[in-house]
């Protein structure tokens, strides 16, 4: 059974495109990249307008609790535009956190939570967390204004230690080290499990997203590059190539969707269902695996269809192949995702830890 998208979130994810069609978002990475966080995060606040930022908040926290598949739609967007910045983070993983740690009256006192919250939502504050082993490393710490470290059975408010470089130029990687304490036990170890799904789905949808601009450009490319006196999109290899792409992205939309109905499902957001709620952490596992092999096709096809000229960190090109190749690995390994479908389909339990 696939989910399709209501027509509200498709009108969002098009007013989210079309916000983002006219911002310079490939000057603003590439600033990123270089150190000057400031354009980029003009780009976050004008998101915030629109309401990206509130959508995994709840409400009672100015937010918009939308849920996971609007939550989705955005990323997606987030991702066909290559936005700079902790995105699937401080969307979606980080308001799940709390907002669960929060559910469990698992936080000491209520006044942190509301504020980081309603910071998040207004898009005043931008979060980012290590959730080891799967998530070992923050990503751009430096211009996050919180910054939180999950571990088997507590959660932690972090500080950035050593920085590594990230295969995209745009996402910087920093070891966190826990200071205050913020929850213990099972409850920060189920609320731990929550932003990990939540972590992934929202990757699985900015590779996605991804995937669809790389097709976009290829596509482009191909009708303009002329070979022996024609468009190189004429000839059969070429068109054998992007069909496949365009397949394998068709085939994973409906895995995205019905993971994001399955994950609100079992969160509570559309009522009680025992089917979402048994089968999220397996969807979402799909799901990522089908969104990363979708976009890491698509990510070939482009560079053959380029040629050289995709190698170059001039081209726009670049910004995406980068930011495929840096989020397949992230919020588990195809691997890792691969084994966790494998276990639900022989029958075994599965939760996120």
């Amino acid at each position: 059974m696939t989910h399709g998208r209501t027509a509200e979130q498709e009108q969002f994810a098009a007013s989210v495109h079309g916000l983002l069609s006219a911002a310079d978002v490939p000057g603003a990475a590439r600033r990123w990249a270089a150190g000057d966080h400031a354009p980029g995060l003009a780009l976050w606040r004008k998101l915030a307008g629109l309401g990206v930022t509130a959508l995994a908040v709840p409400q009672r926290h100015g937010g918009l609790g939308a849920g996971f598949s609007g939550v989705v739609a955005a990323c997606e967007e987030l991702g066909h535009h290559a936005v700079p910045g902790p995105v699937a983070e401080s969307v979606a993983a980080v308001p799940e956190l709390i907002t669960a740690l929060a559910g469990e009256q698992a936080l000491a006192g209520e006044q942190p939570c509301a504020q980081w919250l309603a910071g998040l939502a207004a898009g005043d504050l931008l979060a980012t967390l290590a959730l080891p082993p799967w998530l070992p490393y923050a990503a751009d710490a430096g211009p996050a204004g919180l910054i939180l470290l999950a571990g088997p059975d507590a959660v932690w408010l972090a500080a950035p230690g050593a920085r590594h470089r990230s295969v995209d130029p745009a996402r910087s990687l920093s070891e966190v080290f826990g200071g205050e304490m913020l929850a213990r036990g099972p409850a920060a170890t189920a609320a731990a499990g929550r932003a990990l799904q939540a972590g992934a789905l929202a990757c699985a949808a900015q590779l996605l997203g991804a995937g669809r601009a790389l097709l976009e450009a290829s596509v482009t490319h191909a009708r303009q590059r002329t070979q022996f006196g024609r468009p190189v999109g004429s000839f059969q290899a070429v068109k054998h190539q992007l069909a496949d792409v365009a397949i394998a992205l068709e085939f994973a939309r409906p895995l995205l969707d019905a993971a994001a109905v399955a994950a609100d499902g079992s969160a509570g957001t559309h009522g009680t269902d025992t089917h979402n709620t048994g089968t999220a952490t397996r969807d979402v596992s799909a799901a990522k695996v089908a969104c990363t092999g979708a976009a890491q096709r698509a990510a070939r096809a482009a560079l053959q269809v380029h040629g050289a000229i995709g190698y170059t960190q001039e081209h726009d090109l670049h910004l995406w192949l980068t930011k495929v190749r840096a989020l397949a690995g992230t919020w588990g390994s195809q691997s890792e995702h691969r084994a966790r479908v494998m276990a639900a389909v022989a029958g075994g339990g599965l939760a996120w830890s």
